[in-house]
Parts: structure tokens; sequence; C-alpha cells
């Protein structure tokens, strides 16, 4: 399973935007921040000023950091509310340094808490997150292809197409994928 690129610059470059409103929002310095996250000031800051695209594994801490899921940031970087959103128009955000994409399927909404979002991870690609972005974040994950290994809670799953994981996040967690197998799921967060 090949992972597709894009220019994305424009949701790198509303995601920079965003990041610096949260903190500022915050009134944390840099400093403060690098610390409740464990990204390095330098990091930060090329992240904010759309130096460099993040990563799915510094975004994961950010998002810890402020108490927002994943999509609940990239939920933010769009405008308002429409209930009803076409494939087209759905926001993909990948990190080609693994290769791993995601698509938020449900349309944007600042005021609600549930979320879908369309995942693709490359062949032997692994993302670990240290902490979930809200103690007890409850996933459904649904496989669609390919093989994924999933460790939450010391706890590690097989899944394969059709199966089905549902599990509530208080740790660390991974996502992995075999050398011979990417992998395509749907992903709900409550």
């Amino acid at each position: 399973m090949e992972i597709p690129t894009a220019d994305e610059s424009s949701i790198d470059h509303r995601i920079a935007q965003r990041l610096k409103g949260l903190r500022a929002e915050r009134g944390w310095s840099l400093d403060e921040l690098a610390r409740r996250s464990n990204v390095s000031r330098a990091t930060l800051s090329r992240l904010e000023n759309a130096e460099v695209s993040p990563t799915a594994n510094v975004l994961g801490k950010l998002c810890a950091a402020y108490d927002l899921t994943m999509s609940r940031l990239m939920h933010m970087v769009e405008d308002g509310f429409v209930p009803f959103i076409r494939r087209e128009a759905q926001t993909v955000w990948s990190d080609s340094s693994i290769g791993f994409r995601r698509r938020s399927v449900s349309p944007p909404a600042r005021t609600l808490a549930g979320e879908a979002l369309e995942c693709e991870l490359a062949p032997g690609a692994r993302i670990t997150y240290d902490r979930p972005p809200r103690p007890g974040l409850e996933h459904h994950l649904i496989m669609i292809e390919g093989r994924l290994e999933i460790t939450t809670s010391g706890e590690t799953h097989d899944l394969r197409p059709g199966d089905c994981l549902r599990y509530r996040l208080f740790g660390p967690s991974a996502f992995a994928t075999p050398p011979e197998s990417g992998a395509r799921y749907m992903l709900f967060m409550l």
C-alpha cells in the first residue's frame, strides 16, 4: 500500500498558526510548552513558524500537553461547521517521514465530541504516543485492509481486515505494520 504525497503546505501553515495561538491562549512560553510536551524549544519554534511540517509523534505530544485530540486540533484549523462534507473536501494530513496519512471524515465541529478518521499506515511503519491527548479517550478501530498491531495498556493486538478493537487510552500506545503489509482502517473517537 503506497501512501500518496500531496502539497499540503496550506494545512501545515494553518496548523502552525493554531499551535502558536494555543500557546498564546495559555500564556505559555516556548520553554514552558517544551517542558510540558517533551518537545525541544527549537522544534516548537520551527513548527509555529511553519518552517517544518509536524510529525504524528510531535503532534501527539503537543495535543497531550494541550489536552486535545489530534482530530480536534485539525478541526480547529478549519472554518465553521457544515454538517455534510464530501470526500474531496475532507482534510487530509500526512506524515511522509513514517508513511502515515489521516483523513478527517467527520465534518469539522469545535463543539461536537465524536470524530471519524480514515487512516493509512505504510508497510513497516510505527507510530508511538507517550500519552493520550485526554485520559480515557475511547477509540473504536475497524480494520479495512492490511495488518496492524496496536499496543495499548501494555497489551498488543494483531488486527486484520474486518476486526474491530474498542479501547480507552490511559497511557502510551503504539501502531505498527509488518514490513510486508500496510494498513487502512477507520478510527472513531469519543
